[in-house]
Order: structure tokens, then sequence, then C-alpha cells
């Protein structure tokens, strides 16, 4: 399926004269435009402390009062910087601008006032320091160059013919899959957790830009590609967030989807659009700007207004319209409090295709947190899900 919506020549005739009131406010118009479309997709390079601990003693901490330190369930804080890293359950006290959590866990570093940062994967290493799963390290070769990644074998340590590839979202770490990791071990699969291009530990991209899942599906096929080399004959794709857009090109793309038997979303990007539009409101961008800059990100003459290297098709990312195209079963996890990425795609795709699509829905948790908030119920979901591919 191939759908652009191109910009018109006037508009970008006025853009590029910005004379006169009328081509001046073109102008203006498109600047706004193309600056809201950087945003959406260059990488967040910094990662600010965003939180102060206020007060603290062996079974609590007291946090500054925020959307996020107020959040229910459990997550964790990094300290001194990320050198150091606490995990906190649940709020047992709420004073005006305090917030105060069950400490759960010192892990490294020690606990003091001061500012901290918010770590919504609750998890802050790699595999056999979070789980006490006994992990490697391995390199997978993509078209832009190596590509870090963690294998957790199943018990018994063969990693067997069956593997599982977990995709993390935009601007996240890898850490953010590790609440998958326990249930997949225990059910026989190989994990393999996966980097792509532009993460903090990997290569960039020919623009440095994400391409909301346009090219990072070639990670996601060098990822396949290690684990069929090394014996997968069954795979299992995990994608949170724009993990999901990304697993949903890799299913389109790659002739190793194949091999390919089910696939978990979390809080999946299902239409870029969508989001595009929400994030539009959020931010009072007009509605017709932010189709402006999506004309701008899919059209190959304007594409280096917002700085890619090849033109971004969101009409490609909406898997609504496409549903008929898909060919995997599917079980996605979302939540009506998502206000990062839309329920209704979720909601419409699983409408469409009811044949292939689970929908297991919450009812309040935040972005990509429906494990934070129940964990249990999280792994049964998907415990229960990836039973049905036994051999």
């Amino acid at each position: 399926m191939q759908v652009r919506r191109v910009i018109s020549r006037p508009v970008l005739v006025a853009a590029a004269a910005g004379t006169g009131s009328l081509l001046g406010a073109a102008s203006g118009s498109v600047a706004a435009a193309a600056y809201f479309a950087r945003k959406v997709v260059t990488p967040d390079e910094l990662q600010p402390d965003d939180i102060e601990v206020l007060a603290h003693d062996a079974d609590t901490v007291t946090l500054n009062e925020a959307a996020e330190t107020a959040s229910a369930g459990r997550y964790g804080i990094w300290l001194d910087g990320g050198a150091g890293h606490a995990r906190v359950g649940e709020v047992v006290a709420r004073t005006e601008g305090a917030v105060t959590r069950r400490l759960l866990a010192v892990d490294r570093g020690r606990i003091s006032a001061g500012p901290a940062r918010w770590n919504q994967y609750y998890f802050w290493d790699r595999p056999s320091v979070s789980l006490g799963l006994p992990d490697q390290d391995v390199v997978i070769v993509s078209d832009i160059g190596p590509l870090p990644g963690w294998l957790v074998s199943p018990q018994g340590g063969a990693t067997g013919t069956d593997w599982a590839v977990l995709v993390h979202g935009r601007g996240a770490r890898k850490e953010e899959t590790l609440r998958a990791v326990p249930v997949l071990h225990a059910a026989g699969w190989t994990s393999l957790v996966t980097a792509y291009r532009n993460d903090r530990d990997a290569p960039r991209g020919l623009d440095g830009r994400y391409s909301l899942g346009l090219s990072e599906w070639r990670d996601v096929e060098a990822a396949m590609s290690y684990a069929v080399s090394r014996g997968a004959r069954r795979i299992l794709l995990l994608g949170w967030s724009m993990g999901g857009a990304i697993v949903l090109q890799a299913l389109d793309r790659s002739p190793l989807a194949r091999h390919v038997v089910g696939v978990v979303f979390d809080s999946p990007v299902i239409d870029w659009g969508v989001v595009l539009r929400h994030h539009g409101r959020l931010r009072k961008v007009p509605g017709p700007l932010v189709r402006v800059a999506t004309d701008l990100m899919g059209s190959r003459r304007s594409r280096r207004l917002v700085g890619v290297h090849e033109p971004i098709d969101v009409a490609r990312t909406d898997w609504v319209a496409r549903a008929g195209e898909l060919r995997h079963r599917m079980l996605v996890i979302a939540s009506d409090g998502d206000d990062f990425v839309p329920i209704g795609p979720a909601v419409a795709l699983a409408g469409r295709r009811p044949d292939l699509v689970r929908l297991e829905r919450w009812g309040t948790a935040g972005h990509c947190r429906e494990w934070n908030v129940e964990p249990q119920r999280w792994e049964s979901v998907v415990r229960e899900f990836v039973d049905g591919f036994r051999a």
C-alpha cells in the first residue's frame, strides 16, 4: 500500500518566498509545522532529573507531588544522575506538595534528598542484574551497523527453536521490555532484547531521526535474522509504543515474517496519524498545521525541512485502514488512561479483525504502564497468549 499526500505547490512557493502578509503567514505556518514535525522525529538526547526526593526512611520515600510521583503502581527512581537506583511501590500518604511511597529496595548507590529522575520501567539494568536470569551480550548486524542486544535462554540453558524478539518504544531503553522476560523464560522461549537505530547505545541512522517504524523495521528484521541463524523456527514479536509500529512494518515488509507465529503489543502505535493529531491538540497546534507537518514529512521535496533522509509516509502506518493485510495473531494491551497513544486505533483494529486481534483493555493505566499498575494481570494475560503457541 502506498498512499501519499503532497504539499501543494502554492504553499511551498509561499514558504520559499516569505514576502507580503499572505506569503509571510504561509511561510510562518510551514516553519511552525516543520518545527512540530522535527520534534516528533528527533530523538531526545537529554535525560534531566525531573523529580525531587524530599525525605526517606527505611520503609518509605517522600517525593514532590507530580503526575508521575502520584501514579498508581510500582516504579523506579534514578539517583545521583543515574549512578544509583531505587524502587518504589504504592502511595501510602499524600500531603500538599508531597507524595510518600513505599520504598521497596535501593538497588544501587544511596538514596538521599535531592534531584532524581523517574523510571517508569521499574527495572534498572540488564536481565542478570534486574531479574536474576543469566544473560549474554550479543551483537546484531543491521544495515546501519552493529546493534547491542541481550539474550536470555529459557530454563535449561539451551536456546532451542522458539525465540521472542522484544522491541522498546520511542526514546525508551531496552529495560522497558524486561517485564516480559520472566514470562517468556518460564514458557520456554529464548528472549532477544534488541536495540535499534538512534538508541543511545546504537548507531545513528543516516539522518539521526526516527522514521516512525519505516526504517527501524530493518533492525527488527536483523534481530529475526540473528535468531533464525541460531536455530529459531518460531518467533514471537513483542513491541511497546513505537516498538509496535516498528513490528507492524517488519511483519509487512520482511520475508522473515514467515517465521512469526504471534505478536504481543503494549500501548502500541497502530496509526501515527491519530497520535500526531492527539499531540497537536495537547500542544494547541491547529489541526491544519498538523496536516501540513504530516505532508512535510511525507514529501520528497520538503523532507529536508523536517531533517529526514527519506520521506515518512504516515499513511503506511495506519493499520486500522490496512487491517485486511494482517496475517498474524495479536495480543494488544492498551489503556483508556493512556495520555500518549490514544486507545482508539487499538479498539478499532480489534473490531475489524476479531479473528486475529485480542484486545486486553485497562482502565486508568498510563502509557506502557499496565504492568506497573497490575503486574499479575499483565503477566497472566501474556502467559496465556504465549502458552497458546506450545509445540
